[in-house]
C-alpha cells in the first residue's frame, strides 16, 4: 500500500511539471544567444525570458493562431524559426513590416524612402564595403516581416535569406535572467535587463 504522503507528493509534481509545460508553450520560454550578431543588445550568453503571449495563443504544436493579439512592431527584438530551417530558433530585430519597403545604402537603413534613426544598430567594420551593405529595394510581403540582427556588419538575416512569416515568430524577447561568458566571468550588471 502507498503511503498517503507519497501520493501527495506525486500529485504536487506532476501539478508542477503541467504548470511549467503550460507556461511554457503559451506564456514564456527561455532562449539564449548563441552568436554576436545583436551586439550590443544582446551579447554571446546572454540568456533571455521570451514572451509568447504578446502577439497571440498559439495552437500546441502548430505555427496556427488560436487567437492574434498585438502585431509586431518595427523595433521589436524577436525569436523566430528559421526560414531554411524551422527547427534552429533565431533572434533578430524587426525593421520592415507587411507592406514596407526596405533599402540598405552605404550601411544605412532606409524604411519606405526615409533613412531610419537606429542607435542599437553597430558596424564593426565601418570602413569597409560589405556585401550586405547595399540592398533593396524590396517591397515585405503581405503577413511577413524584415529581420536584420544589431551588428549590422556580422549578421545573417533578412538581407540573406528573405523574409519571416508572422506565424513563424515565437514571441518578443523581453528581460534577460541570465549572462555570463564562462563559470567564473558571470554578468550581474545584465540580469534583469530589459531589452529594447
Amino acid at each position: 500500500m502507498i503511503n498517503k504522503k507519497v501520493i501527495e507528493y506525486i500529485e504536487a509534481i506532476i501539478v508542477a511539471l503541467v504548470i511549467a509545460i503550460v507556461v511554457r508553450t503559451f506564456v514564456v520560454q527561455p532562449f539564449s544567444i548563441p552568436s554576436e550578431s545583436m551586439l550590443n543588445t544582446l551579447i554571446k550568453g546572454d540568456c533571455v525570458m521570451v514572451n509568447k503571449f504578446i502577439y497571440g495563443i498559439k495552437i500546441p504544436f502548430t505555427n496556427d493562431y488560436l487567437v492574434e493579439l498585438e502585431a509586431p512592431q518595427r523595433g521589436d527584438v524577436v525569436v523566430f524559426e528559421f526560414p531554411r530551417n524551422p527547427s534552429i530558433d533565431y533572434i533578430k530585430r524587426i525593421v520592415g513590416l507587411p507592406g514596407d519597403t526596405i533599402a540598405v545604402h552605404n550601411k544605412q537603413l532606409y524604411v519606405n524612402g526615409s533613412r531610419v534613426d537606429e542607435p542599437y544598430a553597430i558596424h564593426i567594420y565601418p570602413d569597409m564595403q560589405l556585401p550586405q551593405d547595399n540592398f533593396g529595394p524590396i517591397t515585405v510581403p503581405e503577413g511577413e516581416y524584415f529581420m536584420m540582427g544589431d551588428n549590422r556588419d556580422d549578421s545573417a538575416d533578412s538581407r540573406a535569406w528573405g523574409t519571416v512569416k508572422r506565424n513563424a515568430i515565437i514571441g518578443k524577447a523581453w528581460r534577460l535572467y541570465w549572462s555570463w561568458g564562462s563559470i567564473s566571468d558571470v554578468r550581474w550588471d545584465r540580469i534583469g535587463k530589459k531589452i529594447e
